[in-house]
């Protein structure tokens, strides 16, 4: 078994995204807010707080590894969400981001899916002039990969959609926190469990020598 089949690209393409900074700051915008608002009750406040938040760890971030774009795509990210949930005043609305950006990722992979261009394969079959495509095996393991997540994603909106329509801010941050990198981490090791076979991936005769990803 080759547990780098599924790791192999995962390294940079978590650096892509800014790592473990990326992380913690998504996650502390979140609890943050969450925190904040159960204390105050107000929602312009603790969307100050939230932001203020991830400027510290972008501060570090900067600090540490001279990273000036991705620590300004996080304070944007945060920016955003406490602008909808101040100018609205709806605390809801902090969290409305998280719920576009799941509807959105759950579209992409259901028609990557539907053209048969599985998002896993393109991710970790290393893109699209890979020959994946032409084994039918490796293919639909792929397709299954990509349908964990977009199961995952639908989940999330089941319950995400009523509960931000109705308003309910602290089960909403809960399920957002939740549903991030716990989340994904419970896909990713479903994921491994479908790839871990390196012999039935491949479609590889026992003895063969796989045919490199």
């Amino acid at each position: 078994m080759r547990f780098d089949l599924l790791t192999r690209n995962s390294p940079r393409l978590f650096a892509a995204v800014g790592g473990w900074y990326t992380v913690a700051e998504v996650i502390a915008s979140r609890v943050v807010y969450l925190l904040a608002y159960l204390v105050t009750g107000r929602v312009v406040v603790s969307a100050l707080i939230a932001v203020g938040a991830v400027l510290v760890f972008a501060v570090v971030r900067v600090r540490t590894d001279r990273n000036w774009w991705q620590a300004a795509g996080a304070l944007l990210m945060v920016g955003v969400c406490a602008t909808l949930a101040g100018s609205s005043g709806r605390g809801a609305d902090f969290y409305l981001p998280n719920v576009l950006f799941t509807a959105g990722g759950g579209l992409v992979l259901l028609v990557s899916m539907l053209v048969r261009w599985p998002v896993a394969g393109v991710l970790i079959g290393r893109g699209a002039r890979a020959g994946w495509r032409r084994d039918p095996v490796r293919r639909r393991r792929y397709q299954l990969c990509t349908a964990v997540f977009l199961a995952k994603a639908a989940l999330s909106l089941a319950i995400l959609v009523p509960l931000y329509l109705a308003g309910s801010v602290v089960p909403l941050g809960i399920i957002c926190t939740l549903g991030g990198l716990p989340a994904l981490s419970v896909c990713g090791y479903f994921c491994w469990r479908i790839l871990r076979d390196e012999r039935a991936l491949t479609g590889a005769a026992p003895g063969a020598v796989p045919e490199p990803a």
